[in-house]
Parts: C-alpha cells; structure tokens; sequence
C-alpha cells in the first residue's frame, strides 16, 4: 500500500529544541542568578538536560501528568523540594519566555514541507501537550501545514506505544501502512512507528548510525526521494 500522509515529529526534528534550550537556559540562568550554583554555565546546562530526559521518560510512561514533570524538574534543579506548586509554575514560565525568544525550523524544514506537500498530507504526533505544541507551530508559521496537531498529553499515552500512533492514524483516517512516521529518536520514533505498522523514519542528524534495522535519513533533504521511491523503503539505514 502507497504512501499518503507523512507524520512528524516536532521537536529536534522540525524545530531546533536543543539549541532553543540551552540558548533560553544560559539567559534564564543568568537573569535569575543562578549560575553560582553550578561550577559552570555547561555543568548546569547538562543538569538541566539530564533532568528533562529524567522527567519526560516519567511523563511518557505515565507515571506523572505533564505539569508535574515540569514542576518536579524545577524542584529538582534548583534542589528545593519545598518549592510550592505555584513557585515552580513562575519560574518555568519565566523560563519559557527565554526559551520561546529562541524558537527557530531547522534549515531544512521548510523545503522539504513545500517539496511534498503537493503528494502527501501531513499531520504531527507529539509527546508534549496540545497547549505547548499548537503553539509552538503557529509561532514558528507553519501550523496551517498540518491536518492534525495529536500529543500525548492529551492521548492518555505516549510514543512509543502503537495507541498513540494508531490515534495519529486515526485523526488523518488513514490505515497504519498508509503512513511514514519522521522523528529524531530511533526507539521512540522510528522503531515505535515500525512496530505500529506505520513506516518509521529515523531523522539522524548526529550522523549517529549504528542502527542498522532502522530506516535513516541525516537530512530532510533526503526525505522526499525515499517517500517517492517507496517500496516500503527497500533497506533500511538507506541514506547516511
């Protein structure tokens, strides 16, 4: 069965999430005066980035609903675990206004979205919430590219369980193999979508490799040819 809608991955693969939040960390840091905390601004950097994969990875297994990971990551960086809700609330949100200053598509995104939008429909999956997501889309101009904006916040369930996927599915009304799956994570994203019957793509911009079983594109550049090409995509790990 042919190809006929791509779903997306949102962040580090379409927006530069990485690069945003270190930007939006450094300049919170040092606006809220905390770089004393931590030896250096890259240590503190990396405490972040640990305790958002600590905090997510709960979220998506449901063991925490997404508001509390945010203020338990909050709790956890600043090492205040008296840290009242409302306290933790202020200081993300004053985060987030530096790290939303930060906002910015990968260089490639916008091409490639033109490229295919006259042969597939598209949709996005995301392990974040409706709030965050829609927005973050419309900010960045592109919202209007997508049928369905689907996150798991909202869902119940997040990637890689095949629920999430076939609800994405389900939102364009098109059957699993009709569908290519785009992500930055090769577990999360690409073999979740494979094992959901979906097609799974691994957008590897690290040039990481080592995934053999995996479809793997390094750039957006590379999507379209391998869309077209189909065939179920013929072996993986095709471009790289």
């Amino acid at each position: 069965m042919a190809i006929r809608a791509v779903l997306w991955d949102i962040d580090d693969t379409l927006f530069d999430y990485a690069r945003a939040d270190t930007a939006a960390l450094g300049a919170h840091l040092s606006v809220e005066g905390l770089i004393d905390r931590y030896r250096t601004v890259e240590e503190a950097l990396a405490r972040w980035k640990e305790l958002t994969v600590v905090h997510w990875r709960r979220f998506e297994a449901g063991g925490v609903d997404f508001q509390d990971q945010r203020r338990e990551r909050v709790r956890d960086f600043l090492a205040a675990p008296g840290l009242t809700d409302a306290e933790a609330d202020d200081w993300f949100e004053r985060y987030i206004a530096h790290y939303e200053a930060a906002w910015e598509l990968f260089p490639d995104a916008l091409p490639v979205l033109d490229v295919l939008a006259r042969d597939y429909r598209h949709a996005v999956l995301s392990n974040s919430s409706i709030h965050n997501q829609d927005r973050k889309l419309r900010v960045l101009g592109v919202r209007d590219r997508f049928e369905a904006v689907v996150c798991a916040a909202e869902l119940g369930f997040a990637k890689p369980a095949a629920e999430a996927f076939h609800a994405a599915c389900a939102a364009l009304g098109l059957a699993p193999e009709e569908v290519a799956y785009v992500g930055d994570q090769p577990d999360i994203d690409a073999r979740g979508a494979a094992e959901a019957g979906l097609s799974g793509i691994w957008l590897d911009r690290a040039g990481t490799g080592g995934r053999p079983e995996l479809t793997r594109i390094t750039d957006l550049h590379q999507l379209p040819g391998l869309l077209r090409g189909d065939t179920r995509f013929g072996a993986p790990d095709t471009f790289g």
